[in-house]
């Protein structure tokens, strides 16, 4: 059969490696399209894996293949004409990057070939045009995720300060791995380079793909410890609202309270990293100035005084004092 089939069967010898045309997979019998489809790939991994072989291959599956339905909706395509005008008619391309973050929110957080094609056909440019840029930002799911994609970030600030322990907090508690899904679809787990918020390490990012578009959510949750990161999952699954950002300062000031005129370190509550036992109790330095002190400390009051006139420089010349 695959004989018969000439270079597409070839292609597909090699165990779901299938990249012909899509006219060659519609001609295949649906014995072989089913298994062109069941030897694609066992399970659906995130862009959290360790592999890039989900970033640069597509394989098949049944429910991403050529003839795998997408546009859309009414409402989105009011999105679309939006994001079309923020750029000139003749550089449509330029909208590819907000154009397929709409299509992956509509489309429950990925990205399947049809969605892509799409967006391809709206800013009228070949479709691996759009590809090369699908797979080369890594907050582009090429494969379906929960509704909830849990992110971990795993680097130096937040390895440093904790984020292994949160992962394997996660893993034990949902009982998969990253790149997995669990059984429910509730949540997908991932790892993810620096988020930014290396000042409240260690932290989790929580994708919220479970209400479309106009409900779509992106949370930080910083500062965080074991029992917190599964207090949010377990918030999440009983239809809470999980606390975003810091769970326990402010903003980003050092991790703490002030108490009858002294700094005192959450580093023993929260199992923190900032610690200032031998600093008499305070942060350490350096502090910044007050800037709202007129004249600030070490200036001169007053108007600034004229600088002297340069001293006077003898002529030269032939007649010039030897």
């Amino acid at each position: 059969m695959l004989r018969q089939l000439g270079r597409a069967g070839r292609l597909l010898s090699g165990a779901g490696h299938y990249r012909a045309a899509p006219e060659a997979f519609r001609a295949m019998p649906a014995t072989l399209q089913e298994h062109v489809c069941s030897t694609s790939g066992s399970s659906a991994r995130s862009f959290a894996t360790n592999s890039q072989d989900i970033f640069n291959t597509h394989r098949h599956t049944t429910q991403n293949n050529w003839d795998t339905p997408f546009d859309f909706s009414a409402e989105n395509y009011e999105h679309v004409a939006e994001i079309l005008s923020r750029f000139p008619t003749n550089y449509k391309q330029s909208a590819c990057i907000p154009l397929l973050d709409l299509a992956q929110k509509q489309n429950n957080g990925w990205l399947n070939l049809a969605a892509m094609n799409r967006v391809a056909e709206v800013i009228e440019v070949a479709p691996i045009r759009v590809y090369e840029v699908a797979t080369f930002y890594t907050m582009f799911n090429r494969s379906p995720v929960g509704k909830y994609h849990i992110l971990v970030c795993g680097t130096t600030p937040c390895m440093l300060c904790g984020a292994r322990t949160l992962s394997a907090a996660i893993k034990e508690h949902l009982s998969i791995d990253y790149g997995q899904t669990t059984p429910d679809g509730m949540f997908t787990l991932g790892e993810m380079e620096c988020m930014g918020s290396c000042v409240n390490a260690p932290m989790i990012c929580v994708v919220d793909y479970s209400k479309g578009v106009e409900g779509f959510t992106y949370n930080y949750h910083e500062d965080l410890t074991p029992q917190d990161v599964l207090k949010i999952l377990d918030d999440i699954k009983a239809g809470k609202k999980p606390k975003a950002g810091s769970q326990y300062r402010k903003f980003a000031e050092p991790a703490g309270q002030m108490q009858n005129g002294k700094w005192v370190s959450a580093s023993n509550k929260a199992g923190l990293t900032l610690r200032f036992e031998n600093s008499g109790g305070k942060p350490p330095g350096p502090y910044c100035r007050d800037l709202d002190q007129v004249p600030a400390e070490g200036e001169a009051k007053g108007p600034p005084s004229t600088p002297p006139p340069p001293p006077k420089q003898e002529p030269k010349g032939v007649n010039a004092k030897v």
